[in-house]
């Protein structure tokens, strides 16, 4: 896969942390402009977590129907429109919908890259791919918090999603001359009436729906340090919104570098033989945060080793896993990929939402659902490497 392929998949993968990770340091400035106070805030990114798991869905049928690129422009192209609506919103529930129907929108990049690579590569040379991505998606937790900090403290938190309508239309620019049908024109287009047969049979794949959700409960423990971290940081620790992103940044630099140490690994251990290693680091790094939150320690930084861990670890995790959930969909990519998207912002999305229910004034309830994810991802992922042997080992029989 050229460079320039990678570099438009990755803008359009990257929409998703762009929308969440940008508009973070805002928070306390927006509960301020609409009247409200944070907890409520962080509806509007439960909304998008929604959108996201919905709004797959749709686009993967679509997508192995009629190909990759009419889904893909028609997502982008709704993303633009319901962020100007975002950047114009009157009251706090006209921001929810519009980032409701922004997800929608966004979500298409998300499935419709992952189908575009899996229609190009195989298990290893795809989560080679995956691991690229996640250099130029880790871009967006680093630059994206201090640049909306920088914005909400001199241009108003609107400007946040002025910039993102202008980052979408040109990402819809860059498809547009510059990225082909990737769907090989001989194989058989899936109607869109056998849908639900499709998402049935991927459910029914213990092997997939393993793999989908350690990669998902993994994805969870991250957006619950995603919608946690703003208050712990800037209200319980007293961070300043600018350097917000610093300490974002920290964390994403960490899943930056693991993810290409994973890309050079896989060509002498193949994902799975990875995956099966990096989830007990995960687990290691939750339980480590909630013995630290259970001190209530008075300064910060205790809370910052566990939590570079666990997200540094997704590095290695959320790639494998994905291509292990891929591997052999073929005709079927676009339906897995959005399958594969929604279980795991699905959960995504429960994490977030009970990071706000769990709410005490301290670190716990961010700390209690990481290390809550954490215990779920090494029971999926145990279970799902025992199955697959056993698998392997009855089609040697045969």
């Amino acid at each position: 896969m050229n460079f320039r392929t990678i570099m438009i998949l990755g803008a359009l993968s990257a929409f998703g942390p762009l929308a969440i990770d940008f508009y973070l340091p805002a928070f306390p400035a927006m509960a301020l402009a609409f009247g409200t106070d944070e907890k409520h805030v962080q509806l509007t990114l439960a909304a998008y977590f929604l959108g996201l798991s919905i709004g797959q869905l749709a686009y993967g049928p679509v997508a192995d129907r009629f190909g990759r690129r009419i889904p893909l422009l028609t997502g982008v192209g709704l993303f633009t429109v319901a962020s100007l609506a975002c950047a114009y919103a009157p009251t706090l529930e006209w921001l929810i919908g519009a980032r409701f129907v922004q997800a929608l929108g966004g979500c298409a990049g998300m499935v419709i890259s992952r189908a575009v690579v899996s229609d190009k590569c195989d298990a290893v040379g795809s989560a080679k791919v995956f691991s690229q991505l996640m250099l130029v998606m880790g871009l967006a937790p680093i630059l994206a918090p201090m640049l909306g900090g920088l914005l909400v403290n001199t241009t108003g938190w609107q400007s946040i999603f002025l910039v993102l309508t202008g980052f979408s239309a040109l990402a819809g620019l860059a498809v547009a001359l510059g990225l082909p049908e990737s769907l090989p024109a001989h194989v058989p287009r899936q109607p869109l009436s056998g849908a639900l047969r499709q998402y049935g049979r991927l459910l029914a794949d213990p092997i997939f729906l393993g793999h989908a959700l350690t990669g998902g409960v993994a994805i969870a423990g991250m957006f619950a340090y995603i919608a946690g971290s703003p208050f712990v940081f800037i209200k319980l620790y007293g961070v300043p919104a600018e350097h917000f992103g610093w300490l974002f940044g920290i964390n994403a630099a960490g899943f930056i570098l693991v993810a290409q140490v994973n890309a050079r690994m896989l060509a002498k251990r193949g994902p799975a033989f990875l995956l099966a290693r990096t989830v007990w680091l995960y687990l290691a790094g939750g339980l480590a945060l909630l013995a630290v939150s259970a001190l209530h320690t008075a300064q910060l930084w205790p809370l910052l080793i566990p939590l570079f861990l666990c997200i540094a670890s997704l590095g290695c995790i959320v790639p494998n896993a994905s291509a292990c959930a891929m591997n052999g969909q073929g005709a079927r990519a676009g339906s897995a990929s959005a399958m594969l998207g929604c279980l795991q912002f699905s959960v995504a999305a429960g994490a977030a939402a009970l990071v706000g229910v769990l709410h005490d004034g301290s670190a716990m309830p961010m700390a209690m659902v990481i290390s809550l994810c954490g215990i779920l991802v090494v029971s999926a992922a145990t279970l799902t490497r025992r199955l697959q042997n056993a698998r392997a080992l009855t089609q040697a029989q045969v």
